[in-house]
Protein backbone atom coordinates (compact mmCIF):
# COMPACT_ATOMS: atom_id res chain seq x y z
CA UNK A 1 0.00 0.00 0.00
CA UNK A 2 3.04 2.22 -0.49
CA UNK A 3 1.70 3.94 -3.60
CA UNK A 4 -2.00 3.59 -2.69
CA UNK A 5 -3.17 2.58 -6.16
CA UNK A 6 -5.89 0.01 -6.76
CA UNK A 7 -3.39 -2.21 -8.59
CA UNK A 8 -0.94 -2.04 -5.67
CA UNK A 9 -3.59 -2.68 -3.02
CA UNK A 10 -4.94 -5.68 -4.94
CA UNK A 11 -1.42 -7.06 -5.34
CA UNK A 12 -0.76 -6.57 -1.65
CA UNK A 13 -3.92 -8.43 -0.70
CA UNK A 14 -3.12 -11.27 -3.11
CA UNK A 15 0.42 -11.57 -1.76
CA UNK A 16 -0.78 -11.62 1.86
CA UNK A 17 -3.18 -14.47 1.09
CA UNK A 18 -0.52 -16.30 -0.91
CA UNK A 19 2.03 -15.91 1.88
CA UNK A 20 -0.42 -17.32 4.41
CA UNK A 21 -1.09 -20.38 2.27
CA UNK A 22 2.50 -21.00 1.17
CA UNK A 23 4.20 -20.49 4.52
CA UNK A 24 1.59 -22.68 6.22
CA UNK A 25 2.23 -25.43 3.68
CA UNK A 26 6.01 -25.21 4.17
CA UNK A 27 5.65 -25.38 7.96
CA UNK A 28 3.26 -28.33 7.58
CA UNK A 29 5.81 -30.18 5.42
CA UNK A 30 8.57 -29.40 7.91
CA UNK A 31 6.35 -30.81 10.66
CA UNK A 32 5.85 -34.02 8.66
CA UNK A 33 9.65 -34.32 8.53
CA UNK A 34 9.79 -33.68 12.28
CA UNK A 35 7.22 -36.42 12.96
CA UNK A 36 9.35 -38.86 10.97
CA UNK A 37 12.78 -38.06 12.42
CA UNK A 38 11.90 -36.49 15.82
CA UNK A 39 14.45 -33.80 15.01
CA UNK A 40 14.11 -30.29 13.63
CA UNK A 41 17.09 -30.83 11.35
CA UNK A 42 15.61 -31.00 7.87
CA UNK A 43 18.82 -32.50 6.48
CA UNK A 44 18.08 -35.83 8.20
CA UNK A 45 15.67 -36.65 5.38
CA UNK A 46 18.11 -35.71 2.64
CA UNK A 47 17.31 -37.93 -0.32
CA UNK A 48 13.70 -38.36 0.78
CA UNK A 49 12.38 -38.37 -2.78
CA UNK A 50 13.49 -42.00 -3.00
CA UNK A 51 11.43 -43.07 0.03
CA UNK A 52 8.53 -40.63 -0.25
CA UNK A 53 8.03 -39.53 -3.86
CA UNK A 54 4.59 -38.02 -3.22
CA UNK A 55 5.82 -35.97 -0.26
CA UNK A 56 8.71 -34.83 -2.43
CA UNK A 57 6.17 -33.70 -5.03
CA UNK A 58 4.42 -31.65 -2.33
CA UNK A 59 7.78 -30.07 -1.43
CA UNK A 60 8.39 -29.20 -5.09
CA UNK A 61 4.92 -27.71 -5.61
CA UNK A 62 5.14 -25.65 -2.43
CA UNK A 63 8.67 -24.47 -3.23
CA UNK A 64 7.69 -23.42 -6.74
CA UNK A 65 4.72 -21.56 -5.30
CA UNK A 66 7.05 -19.85 -2.81
CA UNK A 67 9.22 -18.72 -5.74
CA UNK A 68 6.14 -17.15 -7.41
CA UNK A 69 6.11 -19.40 -10.44
CA UNK A 70 3.32 -18.57 -12.90
CA UNK A 71 0.30 -19.03 -12.65
CA UNK A 72 0.34 -19.12 -8.84
CA UNK A 73 -1.30 -16.46 -6.70
CA UNK A 74 2.18 -15.46 -5.50
CA UNK A 75 3.17 -14.61 -9.06
CA UNK A 76 0.07 -12.52 -9.66
CA UNK A 77 0.53 -10.60 -6.41
CA UNK A 78 4.23 -9.98 -7.01
CA UNK A 79 3.60 -8.91 -10.60
CA UNK A 80 1.02 -6.35 -9.48
CA UNK A 81 3.26 -5.00 -6.72
CA UNK A 82 6.37 -4.94 -8.94
CA UNK A 83 4.61 -3.04 -11.71
CA UNK A 84 3.14 -0.55 -9.23
CA UNK A 85 6.50 0.11 -7.60
CA UNK A 86 8.25 0.31 -10.98
CA UNK A 87 5.78 2.98 -12.10
CA UNK A 88 6.40 4.85 -8.84
CA UNK A 89 10.22 4.67 -9.01
CA UNK A 90 12.07 2.68 -11.69
CA UNK A 91 15.08 2.10 -9.40
CA UNK A 92 12.99 -0.14 -7.14
CA UNK A 93 13.21 -2.88 -9.78
CA UNK A 94 16.81 -3.48 -8.68
CA UNK A 95 15.81 -4.07 -5.06
CA UNK A 96 12.80 -6.16 -6.07
CA UNK A 97 14.87 -8.24 -8.48
CA UNK A 98 17.53 -8.83 -5.85
CA UNK A 99 14.92 -9.87 -3.29
CA UNK A 100 13.23 -12.24 -5.73
CA UNK A 101 16.60 -13.77 -6.69
CA UNK A 102 17.60 -14.33 -3.06
CA UNK A 103 14.20 -15.88 -2.30
CA UNK A 104 14.42 -18.20 -5.30
CA UNK A 105 17.99 -19.17 -4.47
CA UNK A 106 17.22 -19.98 -0.85
CA UNK A 107 14.07 -21.89 -1.77
CA UNK A 108 15.96 -24.01 -4.31
CA UNK A 109 18.74 -24.60 -1.76
CA UNK A 110 16.18 -25.71 0.82
CA UNK A 111 14.47 -28.01 -1.68
CA UNK A 112 17.70 -29.58 -2.93
CA UNK A 113 19.18 -30.03 0.54
CA UNK A 114 16.06 -31.64 2.00
CA UNK A 115 14.74 -33.79 -0.83
CA UNK A 116 17.70 -34.68 -3.02
CA UNK A 117 21.06 -36.19 -2.25
CA UNK A 118 22.31 -39.31 -0.56
CA UNK A 119 19.86 -40.94 1.83
CA UNK A 120 21.30 -41.64 5.32
CA UNK A 121 21.81 -45.38 5.91
CA UNK A 122 20.69 -45.36 9.55
CA UNK A 123 17.30 -43.80 8.83
CA UNK A 124 14.29 -45.81 9.98
CA UNK A 125 11.03 -44.15 8.93
CA UNK A 126 7.47 -45.46 8.92
CA UNK A 127 5.52 -45.37 5.65
CA UNK A 128 3.55 -42.27 4.70
CA UNK A 129 -0.01 -42.05 5.96
CA UNK A 130 -3.01 -40.67 4.09
CA UNK A 131 -3.54 -37.93 6.69
CA UNK A 132 -0.10 -36.51 5.88
CA UNK A 133 -1.08 -36.01 2.26
CA UNK A 134 -4.47 -34.57 3.14
CA UNK A 135 -2.93 -31.85 5.32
Amino acid sequence: ALVQTQWGLTGTMLLMIAHGLTSSALFCLANVNYERTHSRTLLLLQGAQILFPLMSAWWIITSLTNMALPPTINFMGELMIFSTLFNWCPLTIIILGLGATITAGYTLFMLLSTQYGKLPHNLQTPPMQTREHLL
